[in-house]
């Protein structure tokens, strides 16, 4: 392969204008649906319930996700989910315009929605390495995440303006049409990918334990891993439920969601361009100060009362978590064997999004329960804090990890 810049490589800008729209589109449907429980339904629990039914199959299905990214075609299978994905978003619109729209389909629609995705993450992720140079892949991450965080920040904003003036059956509208425009940029013709690199003939559940040999043998990789599940567990997951809760406690708008999510993918967005420009070599403990530091922003996060206060400091939890997830994602994609690049992604992949509905279940119940949702937050934050010491501490070969790139 030519080096060449990545805004040159058509392959990658095919890739990169269909994950930009996907996020748009997600992260719509993600904060039209958290609005419609809370203010149509009324019911911080069945949030949770939802937003596990949309997560859980994620969880389950995502190891094999990883097999199947590496017996088949990439972009087949990401054309693929993304098609259906906006297809699903196409019948919760009818059913809420019909006003038919109800917590059982919700569930179920949501569960396959989440299932779809457990199958496109891990081929998303493992096909950067197969598209751009080795000494690129830093740069990729960086601008796939980057772009990603514009349409986490755009998603939230086009989605609170829709609802405050169209309502919630316009917000899925838009969101399932934007889905199907990111299929129609995965389109298979569009980002050649080139051939299948795993050729072993072997049955799918040994293709999944090869790969789970594979990461328990590196403990560069298991700490990593530890220190994605400790981020998106007590930090990133615990305060995404908590936030529409908070919105919703101090009287606050779609408009009020919608800043602080933008500002959560604001400072996501301009510490990812950072990354990109930055020549990280200490990975591992970059990594492990990002953790660090995004368990200590939560802290102040679970102490303050006020909007304004809380979507600055979403904008500095988004700002320092980038960089734990970037150095260490990208260094897993720069050294593992490419013929086990899907499974050992959809492991990365899974530490990095499948804890999310175990952080919603553990919130929501504590809060029915009567707990206050900031001291929920301020535990999480606590223990997150002591893991992460521990981390620091005792994981030496993961601290001293150096990149070669």
């Amino acid at each position: 392969m030519e080096q060449q810049s990545l805004f040159r490589n058509r392959t990658f800008i095919f890739l990169f204008f269909g994950s930009f729209l996907a996020l748009i589109g997600f992260s719509m449907f993600f904060m039209t649906t958290t609005w419609y429980v809370i203010s149509e339904l009324n019911s911080a629990s069945s949030l949770g319930i939802i937003l596990i039914a949309i997560t859980v199959p994620r969880i389950l299905m995502m190891a094999f996700g990883g097999v199947l990214a590496d017996k088949f075609k990439k972009t087949t299978i990401m054309f693929s989910t993304s098609s259906i994905q906006g297809v699903l978003l196409v019948i919760i619109f009818l059913l809420h315009n019909a006003d038919q729209l109800s917590f059982l389909y919700l569930v179920i629609l949501g569960s396959i929605f989440g299932t779809l995705d457990a199958f496109s993450g891990p081929a998303g992720t493992s096909l950067i390495p197969k598209i751009v140079q080795k000494n690129q892949i830093k740069q990729a991450n960086a601008i796939i995440q980057g772009l990603g965080q514009i349409g986490f920040i755009i998603g939230p904003i086009i989605s609170g303006s829709i609802m405050e003036f169209g309502g919630v059956t316009a917000g899925y509208l838009v969101s399932s049409i934007i889905v199907l425009l990111s299929a129609f940029f995965m389109f298979p013709p569009f980002i050649k990918e080139g051939s299948v690199v795993n050729t072993l003939k072997q049955t799918p559940f040994k293709d999944l334990i090869e790969g789970l040999s594979y990461v328990k043998a590196s403990r560069f990789l298991m700490t990593g891993i530890l220190i994605l599940i400790t981020l998106n567990f007590f930090a990133f997951g615990a305060i995404s439920i908590a936030i529409p809760i908070l919105v919703e406690t101090y009287g606050g708008t779609p408009i009020n969601l919608s800043y602080i999510d933008a500002a959560l993918g604001a400072g996501m967005l301009i510490s990812t361009a950072i990354i990109g420009i930055l020549k990280i070599r200490r990975r591992g403990l970059t990594s492990i100060a990002g953790l660090l530091a995004t368990l200590l922003v939560a802290l102040a996060f679970s102490q303050i009362p006020n909007l304004y206060i809380l979507t600055v400091l979403a904008f500095l939890i988004g700002f320092t978590m980038t960089f734990v997830s970037i150095p260490f994602f990208t260094s897993a994609q720069e050294d593992t064997d490419p013929r086990i690049m899907g499974r050992v992604m959809s492991i990365v992949f899974l530490a990095m999004n499948g804890f999310d509905p175990l952080a919603y279940a553990s919130v929501t119940l504590l809060v029915s329960r009567g707990f206050d949702i900031q001291f929920v937050i301020l535990s999480f934050s606590i223990v997150g804090l002591l893991i992460a010491i521990s981390i620091l501490w005792r994981g030496h070969t993961f601290r001293s990890y150096k990149s070669n790139y």
